[in-house]
């Protein structure tokens, strides 16, 4: 799968300053670059949430430093049909999304990449850390040089026919290094800070913002025993392993310990939470997953086989067995126990830095060391 020296390349530019440094180094190379600006939300423009129009000026200073051609092109219907119509049916069910990685397979890699196709470009490209290697086997994707960056786990859900015209510039820099290149190319948005929060949508007050899509739902929040402590809003707007927004602080006889999420009981509309972040409910040995997507579109073996996983962004690589696998799902165990494994949420494998793919989560499974069913009088642990 060799591709010729230059090309012509699409970039995604968003405005930050890491796809500003990927069209960069893309000129360097040689390619012919040109470049596309993403708008793909609609439903409000308020200053401090989704800054749609700096991002645009931003991108369109960027374009001019460099001297390459910027386009424009709105993906707000495919935008909400692909990714927030699931991001919201996953909060419905009680689940926690990762839209970012829906986000990166329907919009940046299929939208964008068919776009990008009709305008006669060759491949396209993104700031993201992340690796591709062509072989004459497959499209493979790597972890980048700069571990604190790589964003494999946001990109396990691509396949061989988008990772075949995927660049990702930024596979050999690290973030200090894009900061300082921008600042010596004269780039406006040189020390501009990374987006954060809902892919697309932006910095918002999430609670506030699910809120407008999702009703409250009041409801007891408990200790596994069954104290009651206070309530909570909805089972939508937590997530396991939580500890901020729960409003439960002060508990007579608890003790300095902060309390976090470990359970939804959807029967009984119960929020279940646990003090300290090592309680026995917040671990657990395995998990089962569906949706299981392998990268080069075929298991990596039989199984029981030995990998790496990871179960967040950033998380070191743990070492786990993939025991089963099938239409129906997987079974994963951990050579140590996890905490607040989420349903939801994407495990992601690897074997040293090749990223093979992953599943979405549906529960933990396994706890190493079981609760007990009463509780003495809570305590500092």
């Amino acid at each position: 799968m060799s591709s010729p020296a230059s090309q012509r390349i699409m970039v995604g530019l968003s405005g930050g300053v890491d796809s500003a440094i990927a069209a960069h180094l893309l000129l360097k190379q040689g390619h012919q670059v040109e470049a596309l600006f993403m708008k793909n939300w609609e439903e409000d423009d308020a200053p401090g949430y989704c800054a749609a129009a700096q991002d645009l000026a931003d991108a369109q200073a960027v374009a001019q430093r460099l001297g390459i051609p910027l386009r424009t092109v709105n993906f707000a219907t495919e935008y909400w049909e692909r990714v927030f119509a699931y991001f919201l049916a996953e909060y419905r069910a009680l689940r926690t999304p990762n839209p970012d990685i829906l986000c990166n397979t329907e919009i940046k890699f299929r939208a964008f990449l068919d776009h990008a196709h009709t305008l006669g470009a060759d491949g396209i490209a993104t700031g993201h850390y992340a690796r591709v290697l062509q072989t004459p086997e497959d499209a493979r994707l790597h972890l980048a040089r700069d571990a604190n960056k790589d964003q494999t786990y946001f990109l396990h859900r691509l396949d061989q026919q988008q990772l075949a015209r995927a660049h990702f510039p930024l596979a050999d820099v690290t973030k200090p290094e894009v900061r300082a290149l921008a600042q010596r190319l004269g780039l406006a948005n040189a020390d501009k800070k990374d987006s954060t929060g809902i892919c697309f949508i932006g910095e918002r007050r999430f609670a506030d913002f699910l809120a407008r899509y999702l009703p409250h739902n009041p409801g007891p929040i408990e200790t596994p025993a069954g104290r009651m402590l206070g309530e909570h809003q909805g089972l939508a707007y937590y997530t396991i392993g939580q500890r901020q927004g729960l409003g439960i602080g002060g508990q007579r006889d608890a003790g300095a310990a902060p309390w976090f999420v470990a359970a939804k009981d959807a029967a009984r509309n119960a929020l279940i939470v646990v003090q300290g972040g090592q309680h026995p409910r917040l671990l657990a040995s395995g998990l089962h997953g569906e949706q299981i997507h392998w990268i080069s579109g075929q298991p990596p073996g039989p199984v029981p086989f030995d990998c790496q996983c990871r179960l967040r962004h950033r998380q070191p690589l743990q070492a786990c067995t993939l025991i089963s696998y099938d239409t129906a799902g997987c079974q994963v165990t951990f050579a140590t126990p996890q905490r607040a494994i989420t349903p939801g949420q994407s495990a992601v494998f690897y074997r040293n830095d090749r990223c093979l793919g992953g599943c979405i989560i549906t529960r933990a499974e396994s706890h190493p060391v079981e609760a007990p069913n009463s509780e003495p009088p809570l305590t500092d642990h």
